[in-house]
């Protein structure tokens, strides 16, 4: 059984206090908090083992090199990919889909082609196709979701045709937490020789995520939703593809000879990382990984599971709130109040130390298919309890009677 209090006390910030009561942190979907070890590996990197990796031969550097390629080969065997070749760092899911889009599909799209992709998606997962979808020629084609905040499969394979040359998915959607059909999804754009791009950045949370089994072509997610620091994140391709696609940034390190006659750019994965990295993000995205895994992951998952349970059947009783696509199994609750604005909402709930998302939670287009401006968030992870749940309830009706 999970020690839940035991894991709450290596998270040094949920033992502050906001507006003179205990955190409760419910906001994890955005990001989540850091357990004392990952905090612990940055400043270990900056006090002790501070340089740059891949240049220069003193004893520094290649102690550092060797942390940020081992840290690389972590994340490989993390989501089962066949080469840390495979892995690129990025700054976080955004960049990685970004990349993709101004390499992969910059230089094969064609004016006439079009590229598939879901309105439940985050805007990082929409707007990098339309921009690329611009400079091309090319068409961003909307796949609809059903009135029960599904993905119409229906509708996708109706959209879905030789034209396709691309489809772009989230492995769980960050406002209701549904988990979309990705294996069937994958299968079927195969079928008419379109790549899969699947932005993992909720998915690698809850799930094993082993990209060989599942088969897509691109898989996307950023560190700092998996108890790591912000600003790493990681760009999975298959090796042939990235092997063909174009660099994106030009720089230091991405390159094997530069003159002005002509530049050679270096093999996988240094081709895609001009500059000086975020090694420490690297190293601590390990140190998340390794951290996370310590756990028996059924464990996790029921204890989650249960924690929203609870939470979504009470908030069901609670007059004039309204749950809106709520999945089983999801770590997320979103929830409007009939009549009042939800930031109204989610600044109660902060006054009583409830810290929950409110807006459109970068999803204009799921809100607009739920006909709704934003609505109100909650989001679990490991460290939170029945209690956390308790106080949630507690301040909702609190909110409810006020406004």
């Amino acid at each position: 059984m999970l020690d839940v209090s035991q894991i709450q006390s290596q998270f040094p910030a949920l033992k502050q206090q906001v507006n003179q009561q205990r955190l409760v942190y419910l906001d994890s979907a955005a990001t989540t908090q850091k357990p004392q070890c990952v905090i612990d590996s940055i400043s270990h990197y900056y006090s002790q083992q501070n340089a740059n990796v891949h240049r220069g031969s003193h004893s520094l550097t290649a102690n550092a090199t060797s942390q940020f390629e081992a840290a690389r080969e972590s994340v490989a065997q993390f989501i089962g990919a066949a080469t840390s070749k495979e892995i690129i760092w990025t700054r976080g899911a955004t960049e990685a889909l970004n990349l993709i889009a101004q390499t992969y599909a910059r230089s094969i799209l064609q004016p006439g082609d079009e590229i598939l992709v879901s309105e439940m998606e985050h805007h990082a997962n929409i707007v990098p196709w339309q921009i690329v979808a611009e400079q091309t020629g090319a068409t961003v084609v909307k796949i609809p979701m059903t009135d029960d905040c599904q993905l119409d499969m229906a509708q996708f394979q109706k959209r879905l045709s030789e034209k396709t040359k691309l489809v772009a998915v989230a492995h769980i959607t960050n406002v209701t937490g549904t988990r979309q059909p990705i294996e069937h999804i994958i299968e079927q754009a195969h079928q008419m020789g379109a790549v899969v791009v699947i932005d993992g950045a909720q998915g690698i949370v809850h799930e094993k995520v082993d990209v060989q089994d599942l088969g897509a072509d691109f898989y996307v997610f950023s560190g700092h939703k998996l108890f790591a620091p912000a600003g790493i994140g990681v760009l999975w391709g298959r090796l042939n593809l990235l092997e063909a696609m174009p660099p994106w940034h030009g720089g230091g390190k991405m390159v094997e000879k530069v003159s002005f006659s002509g530049t050679t750019y270096s093999a996988l994965p240094g081709k895609f990382e001009a500059g000086t990295p975020n090694v420490a993000g690297a190293i601590a995205l390990k140190t998340a990984i390794d951290w996370s895994r310590s756990f028996n992951p059924i464990e996790v998952e029921q204890h989650i599971h249960n924690l929203v349970e609870n939470a979504r059947q009470r908030l069901s009783m609670i007059e004039d709130v309204t749950l809106l696509g709520y999945q089983t199994g999801a770590s997320v609750i979103s929830f409007v109040i009939d009549g009042v604005h939800h930031q109204d909402v989610a600044t109660l709930l902060d006054q009583q130390g409830i810290a929950v998302r409110a807006g459109n939670h970068c999803a204009h287009p799921l809100m607009d298919a739920l006909n709704v401006k934003g609505t109100i968030r909650a989001s679990f992870a490991i460290y939170n309890t029945q209690e956390d749940v308790d106080r949630l309830i507690k301040a909702v009706e609190k909110a409810v009677d006020m406004l």
